[in-house]
Parts: C-alpha cells; structure tokens; sequence
C-alpha cells in the first residue's frame, strides 16, 4: 500500500498543491493533509487481505448464446424493430440508371487516365527500370565524387592551391 495517504502533524512541500489538485478533481474539499510514509512504513498485505478464490465469481459456463438461442425477449425486440423500420424501397428505374452512370464513368476513366501497358513476365516491371536508372545515377555520382575528392587530397598533400576541375553537370531539373 505506497502512498498511503492520511493526516498528518506537517505537510511535506508541495503537499499543498496535490491536496488543491484533489479537492479541485473532486469538486468538494475531500482532502486535508498528506502523510507521505518512507518504503516499508506500511504494512504488507497479509493473509486476510488477499481476496479468496472461492468467493470470485465463475465464468459462465454452457453454450455461447446466439440469435437462435436468444431468450425471447430478445426475439420479440428484434421483431418489434422489424416491424417498426420501413422496407427498403428501390425504384428499379434508379438502380438501372446509377449502373449505366457508373458504367460511363467507368468508361471515360479509362480513356482519361489509361492503363499503363503490362510487361511481359520475363521483363521487369517499370518501376524497376526507373530504379536501376536511379541506382545508375547515383553510382556515376558517387564516382564523380570521389574522384573529386581524391583530386583536393592530393593537391592539398602537395600543398597547392588548384583545385579539381568541375565535372559538367550530370543532370539538370526544371
């Protein structure tokens, strides 16, 4: 039982404001004072305590319940709320004209945004293509780079000023 809490002959600091903090949560003053006790101070839970297992209460034990083994209460309130709930009413003439509408839409997306071609299953697939080329890329980069950067080494190791010539630009964006 830590933090047992309970009046006290001095209030340790800031006791103050978790005893506004609780009376405020509560809405009423509910609590006066705080005694914080050290570890240990409180007595273990003994014996009498501990809640036996007997007095728990069992799990029910038997049949899961469902609709058709529903007592009848049930079946008469699901019965009611037939009863009192409209049928559903679809014009046939609405059906058929959301089901053409949804046809022309059909058609017009894919004119407006058409399927990309399939590869075959031996090629890959674009996506894989554009990756390599990323991949292509970045390993020309990489070795302009080091290149590069072997180049300033080297001049700044034999104490010159030149600097590595400028590779032309590998690619450009808009």
């Amino acid at each position: 039982m830590p933090g047992v809490v309970g009046l006290g002959d001095e209030d340790p600091p800031g006791a103050d404001l978790v005893v506004e903090a609780a009376n405020k949560a509560a809405g009423r003053t509910v609590v006066r004072a705080l005694r914080i006790l050290p570890p240990g101070a409180a007595p273990a839970p003994g014996p009498a305590d501990v809640v036996p297992a007997d007095s728990v209460p069992a799990a029910p034990t038997g049949p899961a319940r469902t609709r058709e083994t529903a007592c009848e209460g049930y079946r008469r309130a699901i019965a009611a709320h037939r009863e009192a709930a409209p049928p559903r009413r679809v014009d046939p003439g609405i059906a058929e004209a959301v089901e053409r509408q949804t046809a022309a839409m059909r058609v017009l997306s894919l004119q407006a945004f058409s399927e990309p071609e399939t590869a075959p299953d031996d090629a890959p697939a674009p996506i894989e293509a554009a990756r390599t080329q990323r991949r292509r890329e970045a390993d020309v980069s990489h070795a302009v780079a080091l290149r590069r950067a072997r180049a300033e080494r080297a001049a700044k190791e034999a104490g010159t000023a030149a600097a590595a010539a400028q590779p032309a630009t590998l690619r450009s964006s808009a």
